[in-house]
């Protein structure tokens, strides 16, 4: 798989939420932002170090990248969301697994941080 596909997909998820919020699919907002965060993590870490750790951890991704690239504030909005996040990675595992509804309250602020997660990826991005 090239590693562009997975960033395309990832913005593909990010769309998705959107589109979820509107039509008050609110679960699904997480759901779908969780996949946004994972894919693109995966695909800036295979861009500057040609592979990526097998694990839908968020937290562990992110962590990762923290490593791999400096500055543009991801570290900062990892502490500063750290419950999110925490958040978007239960929801991954109860998407599958557990009947979870989350509130357009929770959405629209997962929906939030998606915004700015993209801003610090995008800046990653053409940092390195």
């Amino acid at each position: 798989m090239s590693f562009d596909l997975l960033k395309k997909r990832a913005l593909s998820f990010l769309r998705d939420a959107k589109t979820d919020f509107e039509n008050g699919d609110y679960d699904l907002v997480l759901f779908h932002v969780e996949q946004f965060v994972q894919l693109y993590s995966k695909y800036l870490m295979y861009r500057k170090i040609g592979d990526y750790p097998k694990t839908h951890s968020l937290m562990r991704l992110l962590n990762e990248i923290v490593k791999i690239y400096s500055g543009c504030g991801l570290k900062e909005l990892l502490n500063e969301y750290l419950e999110a996040f925490y958040l978007l990675e239960e929801s991954y595992i109860s998407s599958r697994y557990l009947p979870r509804e989350y509130d357009r309250n929770i959405a629209s602020r997962i929906l939030n941080l998606s915004e700015k997660l993209l801003e610090v990826f995008k800046c990653l991005e053409t940092s390195s």
